[in-house]
């Protein structure tokens, strides 16, 4: 048996789906006054006195803390429907879909949240592995569910969902620092590939 493990954000897509889900939700407009609300936090995680997972949730408490999950859900199915076909790499797609037809097990992993990435892995018949947002009284707190799926996390929740002894070849795509690990499982290793 053969998996095919792919990072999301900069891999399969063009740019970073956090920012383009919030453009989706709130409007441009709301974006960067968000933006410029949160410019604080977002300095002191570039001179990285924050830590991402901190910066992520701050981000996410700001545009979607206390949001209905059933609006939240809505938005995020309508985002894979009508935006985030424009931002898949057609190579990826083309490299997924032959993965599949030579009977390859394909799966995402990602550290966006699985409410907007699942949806698009459903109708591309891919498992998907990513961040989990946390959820009170059906609403979005907008903090992160246990560990941010990044880095040494995404080989604990593949490690979770698997037993890579059962695979005789292991492929992984990935492009950032964040995918290394992941990386490191595969005898078939490409970093930034479709670029």
């Amino acid at each position: 048996m053969t998996i095919a493990f792919f990072d999301f954000d900069g891999t399969i897509t063009t740019r970073d789906t956090l920012w383009e889900i919030i453009r989706h939700h709130r409007g441009r407009a709301a974006m960067y006054a968000g933006m410029i609300q949160l410019l604080p936090a977002l300095l002191r995680f570039k001179l990285k006195m924050l830590p991402a997972q901190q910066m992520k949730e701050e981000v996410l408490r700001y545009f979607f803390g206390e949001m209905p999950t059933h609006d939240f859900s809505a938005g995020c199915e309508s985002f894979c429907r009508e935006k985030l076909p424009a931002l898949i790499r057609p190579q990826a797609l083309a490299a997924i879909r032959n993965h599949q037809q030579q009977g390859h097990h394909v799966v995402v992993v990602s550290a966006s949240a699985q409410d907007w990435v699942a949806p698009w892995c459903r109708r591309e018949n891919i498992v998907c592995l990513a961040t989990r947002l946390e959820v009170k009284n059906k609403v979005i707190t907008g903090n992160i569910q246990g560990i941010n799926c990044n880095g040494e996390e995404k080989v604990r929740r593949i490690r979770e969902a698997y037993r890579l002894e059962n695979f005789g070849e292991i492929y992984a795509y990935g492009d950032s620092e964040g995918d290394r690990p992941m990386l490191a499982l595969a005898q078939h290793v490409s970093f930034k590939p479709f670029r």
